[in-house]
């Protein structure tokens, strides 16, 4: 079975052509629990979401804040594996049609194997991976195997990128990129910054692919001003927050889906 990265490209263009930004929610697998956590995807999905970045809970999460450490420490203390990260791609998928990508470190696909990981990604449903701490040039094996099942590789870029290192890191990627707004690890800030803005024109000067930034976006405003300069806004500390915040699952559901719903408000105001 093939992956789903032609539904990512279609839903991305999509939005464009409503001349707005597309919304990709972030959601850990395994949060709060498995189940809980594939009913929080769909609960997004409900507000408003158009794509969904589902997260493999890692013990040592280079990227992440707080809030979603915290997120990973409950999912794996749960005994989260990649087997349910994977349902949690296909029930997800199957239950909404919408484009589902996993982002993950390298350490757990590589141990796990290249081959068998796409190959069940791409029998799941899923549109591809982000790959936040994959290097560009060791990147060859998994793109290989992403390209023959179908699946986007979602690289990440930095405002301190140089341009030259970006047009390395756009020609090896596909779906999108990701242009991280800030040098730092996630969570909610009270402003994405001017070096966003940035990022994204120097990023597009060297691809056609679609930029959604990410890092700091948490609420309708905000989500407003990257969808002014941004083809997607990528959410993903405010969710988690909104689910540990709850005082019990059927509230954290009911939060989240209220907020896609603000958040999918926000990118139409661009």
């Amino acid at each position: 079975m093939s992956g789903n990265i032609e539904l990512l490209s279609t839903t991305l263009a999509a939005a464009r052509a409503e001349d707005r930004a597309a919304l990709i929610a972030y959601l850990p697998a395994g949060f709060p629990t498995v189940d809980g956590g594939i009913e929080a995807v769909k609960a997004v999905i409900a507000g408003g979401a158009d794509v969904v970045e589902i997260g493999l809970p890692h013990s040592d999460p280079v990227l992440d804040g707080p809030v979603i450490q915290t997120a990973d420490d409950i999912a794996l203390r749960g005994g989260v594996r990649i087997a349910d990260v994977m349902r949690t791609v296909r029930e997800a998928y199957e239950a909404t049609g919408v484009p589902i990508l996993v982002m993950t470190y390298w350490n757990p696909i590589d141990r796990y194997g290249v081959e068998r990981f796409t190959a069940e990604l791409a029998e799941a449903g899923g549109a591809g991976c982000i790959l936040p701490d994959l290097p560009v040039q060791e990147s060859a094996l998994w793109r290989e195997h992403a390209d023959k099942h179908g699946l986007a590789t979602v690289f990440v870029v930095a405002p301190s990128s140089q341009d030259a290192r970006l047009a390395t890191i756009t020609a090896a990627g596909s779906g999108f990129v990701y242009a991280a707004s800030l040098m730092g690890v996630t969570g909610t800030r009270a402003s994405v910054g001017a070096q966003a803005q940035e990022l994204v024109g120097r990023t597009r000067a060297t691809t056609d692919l679609p930029v959604c930034v990410g890092l700091g976006v948490s609420n309708a405003e905000q989500a407003g001003e990257v969808a002014g300069f941004a083809d997607g806004v990528i959410v993903g500390s405010a969710f988690v927050k909104a689910m540990l915040d709850a005082p019990d699952e059927a509230a954290g559901l009911d939060a989240v889906r209220s907020l896609a719903g603000e958040l999918a408000q926000g990118v139409r105001k661009r």
